[in-house]
């Protein structure tokens, strides 16, 4: 059994009362409908109704759903299972991301599942046009008002898109203040999860709140164990972290929430979703038609008719002279032309203008038949997605370190590790599907060659160690070569 469907504006409305503030539901209408495109059915678009004698048919428009297929690839090629994070505190590293011979798989990060998850946001991100890691401290120990952590205290991450996150302060493009809402469904109720996190002289301060909907209005209730009404952080590093696709917002310049990677591209999709329509309807719509003459079938006792196909006869009886003519007059068969080069170029040339509209280039979607390109030409053609996908980069790798350095904190500062919370941190992309690595590469080798880079920043990018480990190596490399009489003295 469904709860009620949440309306955010329900929780804008409250928001607006208890911190008196004047914040605005509009926006997200374009919300729900890039959502819808993901999904794959729009119905002011996908729906449309047909006449059947008087009787009226809904009907739904064959769809490629596209809209996934768009976020699912961006999110493929930004964080991927070959993405890598180097800490250059060990303590931090092996907190973050677990011991060496984890992969990267241990620590906060393997404890919830983040590249998964974290690539499943990427998408909705992408869909949606924000999205957000919230960190979430548990096993506090609460006394009266004041929070604080022990060993036993961990860290877990929410991870949230656009419908789910509002923007309550915004500075200089970035969100300071902000509320996260999560739905859940109990015993066919809908509870609503309500978190702010308000940057104060003092730090961040975190409130929660909990709701069950209850026709249409929030009916306040007791929050689950565990869950403090209030923590004081004392940080000014926020406990979240936001990213957006690195494009330009040209729906709502005011608004602090990014803009889906469809936004630009819905009336592509509409043109793919009508040419595939079209291919479809043509097969549905394109088999055998055999007329049959009035003379050549029965009723049965109820008054229906019966062809002779029905009742597998080839016998007939005939009056007249010209009862059977030359047998068109009985018999007349339709074969319907199936267009299919027709509808494939078609249906190929609006996947041509969609991929151009969200930021692959015209040829990232071809079927053309298993066409051969060389090495040289195929990255050619992937110069705009390049292109684009460095602009992405920059906004996911923000992304990352936000949140990674806010880990590093409430790991130092309520988890009692040992560790630094200013850790540098890199993020080593795997960019080999539209870059050609080796080459790169191989230019880098020549760098160290040439000396214009040096061993251990070789090591760091190619190997993916932290600098002090790097050096080790190549330390120990150099005592290596002069034990064995190279380069000694």
């Amino acid at each position: 059994m469904r709860g009620e469907i949440l309306d955010i504006s329900v929780v804008i409305e409250w928001l607006n009362t208890e911190l008196q503030t004047n914040l605005k539901a509009g926006y997200y209408s374009n919300i729900q409908e890039w959502m819808n495109w993901w999904k794959g059915y729009n119905k002011p678009f996908h729906s449309f109704m047909e006449l059947s004698g008087k009787k009226k048919l809904e009907r739904k428009l064959y769809t490629l759903k596209m809209g996934k297929k768009i976020c699912e690839d961006w999110a493929s090629i930004l964080l991927n299972e070959k993405t890598t994070l180097t800490i250059e505190d060990a303590a931090a590293s092996e907190f973050v991301q677990g011991k060496d011979d984890e992969q990267g798989l241990g620590g906060v990060l393997g404890a919830n599942n983040f590249w998964k998850r974290g690539n499943e946001l990427i998408e909705k991100a992408f869909a949606s046009g924000t999205g957000a890691v919230v960190l979430r401290l548990k096993d506090l120990v609460v006394e009266g008002e004041t929070v604080s952590g022990n060993d036993k205290t961990h860290i877990g991450m929410e991870f949230l898109s656009a419908g789910q996150i509002i923007p309550i302060t915004v500075r200089d493009g970035d969100i300071v203040d902000v509320a996260f809402v999560s739905e859940h469904l109990e015993d066919g109720e809908t509870y609503v999860y309500l978190e702010t996190h308000v940057l104060k002289d003092a730090g961040y301060c975190i409130t929660n709140r909990y709701f069950k909907m209850y026709q249409g209005k929030l009916a306040e209730r007791p929050l689950p164990t565990g869950i403090a009404p209030v923590i004081q952080t004392g940080s000014p590093v926020p406990l979240f972290s936001i990213i957006s696709p690195n494009i330009v917002n040209n729906i709502d310049e005011s608004s602090a929430l990014g803009m889906s990677i469809l936004a630009n591209a819905i009336d592509c999709l509409m043109g793919v979703d009508l040419a595939f329509n079209n291919f479809c309807r043509d097969f549905k719509l394109g088999g055998k038609k055999v007329f049959y003459n009035q003379m050549l079938t029965n009723r049965d006792e109820d008054g229906n008719i019966l062809t002779p196909d029905d009742v597998a006869q080839q016998l007939f009886l005939t009056v007249g002279d010209d009862a059977l003519g030359d047998g068109k007059e009985l018999l007349h068969e339709f074969n319907p032309t199936l267009r299919v080069g027709e509808n494939r170029e078609g249906v190929q040339a609006q996947l041509d203008y969609l991929s151009f509209k969200c930021g692959f280039g015209t040829k990232h979607y071809q079927f053309n038949g298993g066409t051969i390109v060389t090495a040289t030409q195929y990255t050619g053609d992937k110069q705009e997605l390049i292109q684009n996908a460095a602009k992405h980069y920059i906004a996911v790798e923000a992304f990352i370190k936000r949140f990674i350095h806010a880990i590093l904190w409430a790991g130092k500062t309520f988890c009692k590790k040992t560790v630094d919370p200013d850790a540098k941190v890199t993020v080593n992309f795997e960019d080999s599907y539209i870059i050609d690595k080796e080459s790169e590469r191989e230019r880098d080798r020549q760098d160290v060659r040439d000396g214009l880079m040096l061993k251990w920043e070789y090591r760091v990018k190619w190997y993916g160690e932290d600098e002090e480990t790097a050096k080790a190596v190549v330390a120990e490399e150099r005592s290596n070569d002069s034990w064995m009489g190279f380069g000694g003295g």
